[in-house]
């Protein structure tokens, strides 16, 4: 497995691949990797050739108050486990590297980056954009694929392609869960064992709610009902919990084929977030 810092030795390595006329495949990471960032290189190395996985903590996406100074950081762990999983490259580029002395440009969009976790967290879906826009540039991957638990970074990445006419397929993967049901994040690793139990919660509560509208349940009441029940289970707060279009991402009053349900809450100092599609 070949590791790069510097962008000049990605772009020498994809170079050499696409002289052997080779599809190239894009998982970009924070790092503090577990089974779901594995579902998605494997994932990747089904529709490519060759499989590059990026890891670098984006500071943009990072409000004043947030978590970037805990995340995790366990380079030669994240190493090893994309070694096992027979990833080709792992471009590793420093803070300075994105983010040269007098960077000015920011990519800002201004639809889907103003609702749910972008009306919490303002700026962090511009940092999105951003580094993602980077990063394609860097790579020049022909597919890059991101996980189906952050829904609307999904969709936010898919408009900023389809915008900007970027050269790459997105391809979104389901949701890697733990048995009882919660999904897989690194910011899992923050919660203690009476938090963990707690968290479980969450899942059951969307996938709940998401039977309740398909099943006629008026959506206002369903969500409503499903916020309280989250913080007699023990969360601190929900930030939201909707009924949505997948795609728009416009609030949905009824069940029709796309809608999911969204949820954020937090407990202690860790935020979680899922989403649950609605039967049709």
């Amino acid at each position: 497995m070949g590791v790069a810092k510097k962008v000049v030795d990605v772009r020498s390595c994809v170079a050499e691949w696409r002289r052997n006329g080779l599809r190239i495949a894009v998982v970009p990471t924070m790092g503090g990797l577990h089974a779901g960032h594995v579902s998605l290189v494997r994932a990747a190395q089904v529709v490519a050739d060759r499989v590059i996985v990026t890891i670098f903590l984006n500071p943009t996406q990072f409000g004043a108050h947030e978590d970037l100074g805990m995340y995790p950081a366990e380079r030669n762990r994240d190493l090893a486990l994309l070694e096992a999983e027979g990833v080709d490259l792992v471009f590793m580029p420093t803070r300075e590297d994105i983010y040269p002395p007098g960077f000015a440009t920011r990519v800002v969009m201004d639809d889907l980056t103003d609702l749910m976790c972008g009306a919490l967290r303002p700026g962090h879906f511009d940092g999105v954009t951003q580094v993602v826009t980077k990063l394609f540039n860097i790579v020049g991957a022909d597919v890059a694929v991101f996980g189906e638990k952050d829904w609307q970074q999904l969709q936010i990445v898919r408009k900023l392609v389809a915008d900007l006419n970027m050269p790459v397929e997105i391809l979104g993967c389901p949701t890697v869960r733990e048995p009882d049901g919660l999904a897989l994040s690194t910011r899992n690793g923050y919660l203690s064992g009476d938090a963990r139990d707690v968290a479980r919660a969450l899942y059951r509560s969307l996938s709940l709610v998401a039977e309740e509208i398909a099943n006629g349940v008026p959506t206002e009441l369903a969500c409503a009902q499903a916020e309280d029940g989250l913080r007699g289970a023990g969360f601190d707060s929900v930030d939201y919990l909707e009924c949505r279009d997948g795609e728009t991402l416009r609030l949905a009053m009824a069940p029709f084929k796309g809608a999911r349900v969204f949820g954020a809450a937090v407990l202690g100092e860790t935020r979680l977030i899922d989403n649950v599609a609605v039967p049709v």
